[in-house]
């Protein structure tokens, strides 16, 4: 059998994947790609000086980014064409005290950040990674500063019960998640095992005379001693953290055919990778902004997964706050902002649901997504996706002329239907708005499945997006517009597009 060829861009993904265990480490790898394509690092917190052709991105609390590129031709008062994701997925975060002992085990107190299916996170060779805050001296003065961490080596697990004691769980497995879903660390007796042959790692925490800033009351000194050695720090150097844990298994490319991607985090790292990588390739080559009179723009947010009602969720300002301050660097005209709202556009890129082969009853039968079919379009009535008519005929347009696969999903009526940022979006900043995604299996799980050819659609389509869109919506205006008026003529009727 002839050997089967990896994508090169879904490669790029689970390069990307396997960079980015957590939102911060996700929005780290973007700004080395923003920064290698030539992007300028600003700060909200100074006054930006920005032109036109310039490239440019910021971040609010190392886990949200917006990167933009200013065409040649924008004055104030132009549209702003945005791709907006999410860098976080459903995980288990550790507690702010995370230790807890039992049954002569050490174990590690976590929180349920999201709708994770928990019951996959059993049995899994976990880690963590995050970020943690540490108390340098410099100069004689204390400095505190930032930095990521990640622990390779699998350190924890969640065990189950074995069936023996449990013969319920073959009617279903039932779990609680205060009390089950507690990984172990290590067993006490090992902790005083290693003290006594005086090994390096100090495990014992009642007689440790060590000091940390985290107290050892809190957290085992044990995974204190672990962070800090892949932090290249001392325990008592460590002020806080935001960690928590993950699968150490690696994302990759599989099947018989070598025709799906298999990891964590594709909802919604597959989105935001795509978006990220159709701005750079579209804004990389000479001239390429030349003729652009808009503004091409990527928003990856944090905190989607708990409702975006963060000081970096997509219901903050940031989205808002970024098109009025580059409108204002062209123009001290407080109105031009309202004419750039109305005349820009956001694709809201959030992964969807492909049909199940085993649960095939799950999905409304004329609204299938099929792996491969490229990205589905999401419709809801009641405004839980913020598709209307028009975006998605614009949209839609953008496949078939470049002979893009494009679906449609509407959810059941008898099932609940979940919800993503664009109408959070839409009502919040009062800008046109389509929901779209690229189909999976496993949402949710701490092993998802995406398809390699819905990598390269979705990237080709956002790129297709950012160099057409422009002309499209002008072209769609003018055809409004001249049907609106020969109605009028015909009917005497008052068709304006207010």
């Amino acid at each position: 059998m002839a050997k089967v060829g990896v994508d090169s861009i879904a490669g790029d993904f689970v390069d990307f994947l396997n960079a980015s265990p957590t939102a911060f480490h996700a929005v780290a790898e973007a700004k080395l790609r923003l920064k290698e394509a030539g992007y300028e690092h600003i700060s909200e917190r100074e006054d930006w000086v920005l032109k036109p052709g310039g490239k440019y991105f910021f971040t609010r609390n190392h886990s949200t980014i917006i990167a933009f590129a200013i065409g040649q031709r924008f004055v104030a008062g132009n549209g702003f064409h945005i791709v907006g994701a999410h860098t976080d997925s459903p995980c288990l975060k550790i507690k702010p005290i995370s230790k807890v002992v039992k049954g002569e085990f050490l174990e590690v107190g976590v929180q349920t950040y999201g709708g994770g299916l928990w019951h996959t996170w059993f049995d899994r060779d976990l880690t963590v990674a995050g970020r943690i805050l540490i108390k340098l001296k410099k100069d004689g003065s204390d400095v505190y500063t930032h930095k990521l961490v990640r622990i390779q080596e699998p350190i924890m697990r969640i065990p189950t019960l074995a069936i023996h004691m449990d013969r319920s769980v073959m009617e279903g497995f039932k779990f609680n998640t205060q009390s089950n879903l507690v990984p172990v660390l290590a067993t006490s007796i090992k902790n005083e095992l290693q003290k006594l042959v005086g090994e390096n790692i100090i495990v014992d925490q009642s007689d440790s005379t060590e000091k940390t800033n985290l107290s050892s009351n809190k957290h085992h000194l044990l995974l204190l001693k672990l962070i800090a050695d892949q932090a290249g720090c001392e325990p008592d150097e460590i002020c806080d953290f935001e960690l928590q844990l993950c699968d150490t298994q690696p994302s990759i490319i599989g099947g018989a055919l070598k025709e799906f991607i298999f990891s964590g985090r594709l909802d919604n790292l597959c989105m935001s990778f795509c978006s990220l990588k159709a701005l750079i390739d579209a804004t990389s080559a000479h001239g390429s902004l030349d003729q652009e009179s808009g503004v091409r723009m990527v928003a990856l947010f944090d905190h989607e997964e708990v409702g975006s009602n963060s000081a970096q969720g997509a219901a903050s300002p940031a989205m808002f706050d970024a098109l009025s301050r580059i409108t204002q660097c062209f123009s001290s005209d407080s109105m031009l902002l309202a004419k750039a709202i109305q005349r820009s556009f956001v694709v809201s890129a959030d992964m969807a649901h492909a049909l199940h082969p085993n649960y095939m009853d799950k999905h409304e039968e004329n609204h299938q997504p099929k792996m491969h079919g490229g990205l589905v379009i999401k419709h809801n009535a009641n405004q839980r996706y913020a598709t209307n008519a028009i975006t998605s005929f614009i949209f839609r347009e953008i496949a078939d002329k470049h002979n893009l696969p494009i679906q449609d999903f509407v959810v059941r009526n008898d099932m609940a239907c979940g919800s993503t940022i664009g109408p959070i979006l839409a009502s919040g900043v009062g800008v046109r708005t389509v929901d779209v995604g690229a189909p999976q299996l496993s949402m949710h799980s701490i092993r998802e499945v995406c398809a390699v050819d819905d990598i390269r659609h979705s990237y080709e389509h956002f790129k297709a997006y950012f160099n057409e869109f422009t002309q499209l919506d002008a072209k769609n205006q003018r055809r409004l517009l001249s049907s609106f008026e020969f109605a009028y003529h015909i009917t005497g009727m008052d068709l304006s597009l207010s």
